[in-house]
């Protein structure tokens, strides 16, 4: 009989492209990798990798064996699933990956929430940026993730997660106040006194505070401006927000802004509603084979609440 452990190496190797990866994903060392999937090419009697640079590549038989080894881990997760459903209390460990946002506006509620219903549910949340936590879920390393979909963006399929719609976030130009004449207000970075921003347009002259080029919100921005005529001044690149709501506040910056980013809370800079009414899709995905788990079915639960209990702007 074939080891399942090596078993999950061997799709390991599929999903990550080096053993050196997968030693560090899993936390071996390359030679205890190595040494497993010779053992199993010894029982399977057929080669299964061959070298391609610093990478490997599957054999035909290797593919054949991931394909089944995928089966036979999605089948033992649904059967620890199914025992665990069977018991009165909801406990174990949740792996949560999140974006930064998202992990600001509704984590803490959702763990708060969760501390109280189900004291013996222990869940362990990393940021993480959407593409790199989807890859996560489908290879074990989580067991939910909250991603994000902006418009016009499509992400790769994958087949072992499901997506549940978790909140549909209206995405707004943020600028600072304008500045009003008087000793106190001083004039705002690159701005005539006692001008106001209205329209994209309108900040076509501004300096802009994006996320880093590659991130599907950087390339929905940058063509929003296209699409208004302009080609944006990138002078502050950040994933972290936070930085991007205090530039924009100083009015060193303009930026777009998602409602979730505020949590419920007023909203800090002057906000300009964008034609069409943008919006990015919030939602979370789990392996099938362990959707139904009770505790990642009681994490969204929490997550849902949470969401439904901030205010946008």
């Amino acid at each position: 009989m074939l080891d399942v452990r090596r078993l999950r190496l061997l799709r390991e190797v599929k999903l990550r492209g080096t053993l050196a990866a997968v030693a560090e994903a899993l936390a071996y060392s390359p030679s205890s990798v190595s040494q497993q999937l010779t053992l199993l090419e010894k029982e399977v009697g057929v080669p299964l990798l061959a070298k391609a640079g610093r990478r490997v590549l599957l054999t035909p038989q290797a593919e054949l064996l991931v394909a089944r080894a995928a089966e036979v881990l999605d089948t033992l997760e649904r059967a620890e699933g199914e025992l665990a459903a069977s018991l009165t209390t909801v406990s174990g460990t949740v792996r949560l990956a999140v974006f930064q946002s998202a992990a600001h506006a509704v984590i803490p509620e959702a763990l708060t929430i969760l501390a109280a219903e189900y004291p013996e549910l222990r869940v362990e949340v990393t940021e993480r940026e959407p593409d790199a936590g989807l890859f996560d879920v489908s290879a074990r390393d989580f067991d939910l993730v909250v991603a994000e979909q902006y418009p016009g963006h499509t992400r790769e399929h994958r087949p072992d997660l499901d997506r549940v719609h978790l909140v549909t976030d209206v995405i707004r130009l943020a600028t600072g106040p304008a500045a009003s004449p008087g000793p106190r207000s001083g004039a705002v970075p690159g701005r005539p006194a006692g001008t106001r921003i209205a329209t994209l347009a309108d900040a076509a002259s501004r300096p802009w505070v994006m996320e880093p080029k590659g991130t599907a919100a950087r390339l929905w921005a940058t063509q929003l401006c296209r699409a208004a005529g302009f080609e944006p001044d990138v002078r502050f690149e950040t994933a972290d927000l936070m930085t991007h709501i205090r530039l924009i506040r100083s009015g060193n910056a303009v930026g777009l802004l998602p409602d979730l980013v505020w949590a419920g809370e007023a909203p800090s800079v002057e906000l300009v509603e964008l034609a069409g009414n943008p919006h990015r899709d919030v939602f979370t995905s789990a392996r099938r084979s362990s959707a139904g788990r009770p505790g990642v079915a009681a994490c969204r639960a929490a997550l849902a609440r949470a969401i439904a209990g901030t205010a946008h702007p």
